[in-house]
């Protein structure tokens, strides 16, 4: 019971029940509560600036590793992007489609009117944001919190760090940006064990001001969400690997204890030494489970992907902004830059949907409050999708290059048939 209190999700679970309780109860108190939901939007915002910077340079930075393995890393790099934007894609698609946002105008969770959103959302096109990409000042952009300059100044850093590997002394500096990269996710860690008084605060605010019907659209989008992730997973992933020859399904029952792993812990990255051993045990070779696992968990974040791009649309339909195509395609790329580095670490995914909506300028980043109360339970889901996305590449990859045995991954599913029959005796 003890262990129960001390879940994380489990104290969002009763923080947002009595977010609910309370604005049910007493809506003047739980309007009050409001500081509480954007204090904790505040603490968010604080290290995405630093987080984002860390994370692409730091991706792009140890890409000398890629270049030893010359076309296998290329064909890594391309399988992730194309799957990583399918999987966006297939977000935007539906979240258009089924509208869980729509007709709910809870506008007043920013401070200001609705109509300058509306009117910003209609200003601000392709054009406008690749204008602004390039900032005037290093330092300003990180002073503004203007997370797009932020982007464009981190690839030229990481681009520029990574070419200097043939120079030497760059393996200093890399370590340096990791364990600062490894602060920064602690004090995300740390920001996230205040995360239910946060969804309480969020919760009653929003039940308080707008009543019951507010929960309506938050339980349709993680509808949605878990419906196109299985979508994402049995389809589409299905589909690739019937196309390389092997089992979907086998494969989830070979990982089983990860994904129970991974759904305990909301992160993918606790699974990360067990999948490497296991996939090299299911037959993918050593030089391949080694680039492509760890190199995944910064470019294939294929659950991450479908929540961002439906939780970024879910907030524009709730306040009332009517995106164009090339405004959403404008979102797609910046979530192909941003979605990067986002599985390790639970609570990351909400950080980098608060980081895009700052980028792109287009969707109040003040909305992120709205999801704060059910984030929480899409979090398990992205992490499993990912960690799938990631093993299946993995597969994928070592088919393509002839270097997986079909012996070993034999081996493996006699393994799984003979447990399987001892706990059935």
């Amino acid at each position: 019971m003890r262990r129960l209190y001390k879940n994380l999700t489990f104290q969002v679970l009763v923080a947002i029940s009595l977010g609910v309780l309370l604005g049910i109860v007493a809506p003047d108190l739980a309007r009050a509560m409001r500081p509480v939901g954007d204090t904790f939007v505040k603490l968010v915002k604080m290290v995405i600036g630093p987080i984002i910077f860390l994370t692409i340079v730091l991706g792009i930075g140890n890409m000398a590793d890629l270049k030893k393995v010359g076309k296998v890393g290329g064909k890594a790099l391309l399988y992730f992007e194309i799957v990583t934007t399918f999987a966006l894609a297939i977000g935007l698609v539906i979240v258009n489609v089924t509208k869980p946002g729509a007709g709910l105008n809870v506008a007043a969770l920013a401070r200001g009117d609705v109509s300058r959103y509306a009117e910003q959302g209609k200003s601000v096109g392709f054009v406008e944001i690749i204008t602004h990409v390039v900032p005037e000042s290093v330092v300003g952009a990180f002073a503004q919190g203007d997370i797009l300059q932020i982007v464009f100044f981190a690839i030229l850093f990481g681009i520029a760090l990574a070419a200097m590997h043939n120079v030497g002394q760059v393996e200093p500096l890399l370590s340096v940006l990791e364990r600062l990269s490894q602060v920064f996710f602690r004090i995300v860690a740390l920001i996230m064990k205040v995360a239910p008084i946060g969804a309480f605060g969020a919760m009653a605010f929003t039940v308080g001001n707008f009543g019951l019907r507010t929960l309506v659209p938050l339980g349709r989008l993680m509808l949605d969400v878990y419906v196109t992730m299985f979508l994402f997973v049995f389809v589409v992933l299905n589909l690739i690997a019937r196309w390389y020859g092997f089992s979907l399904w086998q494969f989830l029952k070979y990982i089983r204890e990860e994904l129970l792993l991974v759904l305990g812990t909301s992160s993918s990255e606790v699974a990360l030494p067990r999948m490497l051993d296991k996939m090299e045990r299911y037959g993918c070779s050593k030089t391949v489970v080694g680039l492509v696992i760890p190199a995944g968990y910064s470019f294939n974040l294929d659950g991450t992907s479908i929540y961002l791009s439906m939780a970024s649309i879910f907030i524009a339909q709730v306040y009332g902004i009517d995106l164009s195509i090339g405004q959403q395609l404008s979102l797609l790329a910046v979530l192909m830059l941003t979605s990067k580095g986002a599985a390790g670490v639970t609570g990351s995914g909400f950080i980098v949907l608060a980081s895009t909506l700052a980028a792109t300028k287009v969707v109040p980043v003040e909305g992120v409050a709205i999801v704060l109360g059910v984030d929480r339970f899409m979090s398990e889901a992205r992490a499993i999708v990912n960690l799938i996305g990631n093993g299946v590449a993995t597969i994928v990859i070592a088919k393509s290059e002839n270097a997986f045995d079909e012996g070993r991954r034999e081996v493996a599913v006699e393994q799984i048939h003979r447990e399987r029959l001892a706990g059935a005796a």
